[in-house]
Parts: C-alpha cells; sequence; structure tokens
C-alpha cells in the first residue's frame, strides 16, 4: 500500500456549542481497513456525556424550534457551500476511514453529501407545515430532541439524513457517530459551527453502542431515537427506547432482490446488478444481491456476472486503477469469508471469488467479488452478508420470481427489469419493498429510503425524510 500513515488525535467532543473533554475512560482507536494500521484516537464517551449533550439539546430546543424555515434553508444553503470547501479533506477522512477508493468515494460519498444538503434546504419548501381542515388547524411541529446513531458505511450521508434532516424540521440533536468511522462527525459538528448552528442545536458524542449509543435510546428527554445499523442494534434500541415511550426509527437490513425477465435487456440488466450489488465492496443495504433470472437463461446470467465481477481490481484506494477497497473490519472480512464458507457448504456453485484473499493483497480486509450460483432457501440468500457476494437463481415464471423474491425477512429494495413498463410497474407493486428501480433508473435522493419487515420503520431522504422528525399538532377553533 502507498499510503503514509500520519495519526489523527481527536481529543475533545461537541456539547452547547463548544469542544469539551469527556468524561469517559480512554479512546477509540480507528484502524485503516487498506493498511489494517491504526490511525485516529476519538473519545470514549460516558453516560454522563450523553446526559450533557442532552440537557444542552433540550434547553435549545425552544428557542431553534421557533425559527423559520426560511433560517433553516439559509442555513441549510451555507453548509451545503462550507462542506464543498472541505471537499478534499472529507474525502480523504472517508478514504482512510473505509479504505474506498478515491475517486470512487469524492463523486459518491462527498459530492453525494453536499447533494443531500442541498436537497434538504430545497425540500424544506415543499413541506405543508400547517393545513385547514374545518375548524381545525393542523400543524407540523417539531418532535423535539432527537438522538441520531449513524453508520459507519457512509458516514457522513448518514449524519445529513439524520442529523441533518432532525435540524431542518426545528428539532435538537445528539449524534452518535458510528466508532468504526467517527470523523466525519467531527468535521461535521465544525462546519455546523462554521455555519452559525446556534449553540446545543447540535451535540456531538463519540463512543459504542453499548455504552453512548443506548443512554441516547434510554434518555427520558430524547424524544425521537433514529438509527442505522444491524437488526440486533434495531431490536435493541427499539426495548430500550420503549422504557420512555419515545418514537423511534429504523433503518436496518436488507436482502434485495433483481427481478431480470425474458424480455429485458439482458446484458445490460446483469452488468447493472452486478455494479449494484458490489457498489461500496458489498457493503450497502439496498444492494441487490439477489439476482433472479429465468430459469432457460441462468448460464448466460452466470457467464456474463462472472464476465463483470472479474473486472474489478482490489488494492489500495489512493492508486487510480483500483475500483474495489476492503470490507471494514477485520470482523466483517472474517463474517464475510464465512458467509462464502457457509454456500460452499451447502453446495451451492461457487462461479468466482472464494474466501481467499485476492492475489497480492495479504494484508487489509479484502474480500474477493464472490458469485454462486443457486437457490433462495440457502444461507447466503436469507441473511445479510455486507460483503461483495452475490447469488444467482433461477425462477420459472413471473409469479415465481415474485415469491422468490418476497420470500425474504427484508424488505428494503429490489430491481425489476422487462422491456414493458407498465408490467414492470405493476410487478413492482406486488413486491414488499420499500425502493424499487425499473430497468436501472438511478436513485432519487427526493424519495424515499427505508424498508418494510426487518429492514426498518420510517423513512429517510427528501421531504419525507424531515417530516420523519415533525409531530401533528391540532389546533381547534
Amino acid at each position: 500500500m502507498s499510503q503514509k500513515t500520519v495519526m489523527t488525535e481527536r481529543k475533545q467532543i461537541y456539547i452547547n456549542g463548544v469542544w469539551v473533554d469527556s468524561s469517559g475512560q480512554g479512546v477509540l482507536t480507528v484502524i485503516n481497513p487498506a493498511t489494517e494500521e491504526p490511525f485516529a484516537t476519538v473519545p470514549r464517551g460516558s453516560v454522563d456525556d450523553v446526559d450533557r449533550a442532552v440537557r444542552a439539546a433540550s434547553a435549545a430546543f425552544a428557542s431553534w424550534s421557533q425559527t423559520s424555515v426560511q433560517q433553516r434553508i439559509a442555513l441549510f444553503n451555507k453548509l451545503a457551500r462550507l462542506t464543498e470547501r472541505r471537499a478534499d479533506e472529507i474525502t480523504s477522512t472517508i478514504v482512510s476511514e473505509l479504505g474506498y477508493p478515491k475517486a470512487w468515494a469524492a463523486q459518491s460519498q462527498t459530492t453525494g453529501a453536499v447533494e443531500e444538503l442541498d436537497i434538504i434546504a430545497e425540500c424544506l419548501a415543499e413541506i405543508s407545515w400547517a393545513d385547514q381542515v374545518g375548524n381545525t388547524q393542523v400543524c407540523s411541529v417539531p418532535s423535539g430532541v432527537v438522538g441520531a446513531i449513524t453508520a459507519w458505511n457512509a458516514p457522513l450521508r448518514s449524519i445529513i439524513s439524520k442529523a441533518g434532516a432532525a435540524m431542518a424540521a426545528g428539532c435538537t440533536v445528539v449524534l452518535k457517530p458510528a466508532e468504526v468511522a467517527p470523523l466525519t462527525g467531527f468535521i461535521f459538528a465544525e462546519l455546523c459551527a462554521e455555519a452559525g448552528v446556534p449553540a446545543g442545536v447540535l451535540n456531538l458524542v463519540c463512543g459504542t453502542g453499548p455504552e453512548v449509543g443506548e443512554a441516547i435510546a434510554a434518555h427520558p428527554l430524547i424524544d425521537v431515537v433514529s438509527l442505522t445499523g444491524s437488526v440486533r442494534a434495531g431490536r435493541r434500541v427499539m426495548e430500550v427506547a420503549a422504557g420512555t415511550i419515545k418514537r423511534v426509527h429504523l433503518e436496518l437490513g436488507g436482502k434485495s432482490a433483481n427481478l431480470i425477465f425474458e424480455d429485458a435487456d439482458f446484458e445490460r440488466a446483469v452488468v447493472d446488478g452486478i455494479e449494484d450489488a458490489l457498489r461500496n465492496t458489498g457493503q450497502v443495504c439496498g444492494g441487490l444481491t439477489r439476482m433472479l433470472v429465468p430459469r432457460q437463461r441462468l448460464r448466460e446470467a452466470e457467464q456474463l456476472a462472472v464476465e463483470r465481477a472479474a473486472r474489478y481490481v482490489p488494492g489500495d484506494p489512493l492508486v487510480p486503477a483500483t475500483t474495489q477497497g476492503p470490507v471494514a473490519t477485520a470482523a466483517a472480512r472474517d463474517r464475510v469469508r464465512g458467509h462464502i464458507q457457509s454456500g460452499l457448504d451447502q453446495g451451492l456453485r461457487l462461479l468466482c471469488g472464494g474466501t481467499e484473499a485476492p492475489e497480492g493483497l495479504s494484508r487489509g480486509f479484502f474480500v474477493r467479488p464472490t458469485i454462486f450460483s443457486g437457490d433462495n432457501k440457502s444461507r447466503i440468500a436469507q441473511e445479510e452478508i455486507f460483503g461483495p457476494v452475490v447469488v444467482i437463481i433461477p425462477f420459472d415464471n413471473e409469479d415465481d420470481a415474485i415469491a422468490i423474491a418476497n420470500d425474504s425477512p427484508y424488505g428494503l429494495a429490489a430491481g425489476v427489469w422487462c422491456a414493458d413498463s407498465a408490467r414492470a410497474r405493476t410487478i413492482a407493486g406486488r413486491l414488499r419493498v420499500g425502493r424499487i428501480r425499473i430497468n436501472g433508473a438511478p436513485l432519487n435522493k427526493r424519495g424515499t429510503h427505508g424498508g418494510f419487515k426487518l429492514s426498518g420503520v420510517g423513512r429517510e431522504w427528501g421531504r419525507y425524510g424531515i417530516e420523519e422528525f415533525l409531530e401533528y399538532q391540532s389546533v381547534i377553533g
């Protein structure tokens, strides 16, 4: 690897508009997954830190919730421009934290974060803040203090989708960034301070889920807790939050199906499907990791998928030729390889990849792009892997394809490919998932992100994501 390790030490947390010492003991060490070397430390926050942050947010709510929509629009426009100015630093930070190829990270993560800030500003103007219903005015009002527990796989964008949307709604926030990739959380706090976000509106406490995350979920002054994470973490947050009867918003996992029908642009559909499933090294909750194809075209789909997977170049994320980075942690690498071994043990046909490290990469948490051909009953077809693993599954007819797609404990996303767009929409209406791309249509960040079943509760993105942090209030007479 060509990267040179330079240690970054973040020694304080952000509470009530000031960088202050944590009362917690010790630090969390951040590991570069491409080199396996530590490159940063952050404070390991405590329950007391959470309490201080929540009380600051609670005190700030009265005034922040009364700011005008135009004031908040102006602030988010300013945040977007300030984020643009620090784009190179943000990209470098994300590459170090997660090992994403630099050019890809710059476009998807950093430019994508700026885009989401701009979308928040635009969508604030679209919300109906008061509707007259007979003699009653139904108002949309901020929910209160929000606990935002964010994800590592798109660290800044996850913060914007939660903390950003909540602030836009008029809420105040206690943010816990993911311990795997916490550094962009510190940058976001700095950006908020520079943009003029009042003291207490955004507070940052880093730490672990069992310590800081559970303290946020349990705190009686937190009105809404929003988590992106695993199903296990979502269950725990819901359980803890129940003690104070607070609203819970969960964006959890997925095992999304890509339905490719006989009349589709078949080569394009398979190639697009592999690219969707393997983005972020497969570390995306909505990745289309189950590819469903007509049984009579299974061999063709297998060949096309293998050819596309063979073009990925794992390696140093700073080298322009690299198109695939590592997974985020050693534990993730071992877990993904364990899933690959389970596919072999269950007798699925391995088309490419496997449990060995990519050639020439003895260091770093790398996993080969791996494709199986099998059925929907296998472990790798039913469990979220969160790595570069795809299973191709044959179907016999349209009803069979829909049944296979819906035969999952998850319900986050899907793809539908067929020449008849009206038929595609009819099929989409029969799928129990939150988001469906038809014939490879690009994601629309003004739409919604969220799912059914174990994929979670609530929605993010655009106007709908802001409205997750609003309550209805009726004023009668």
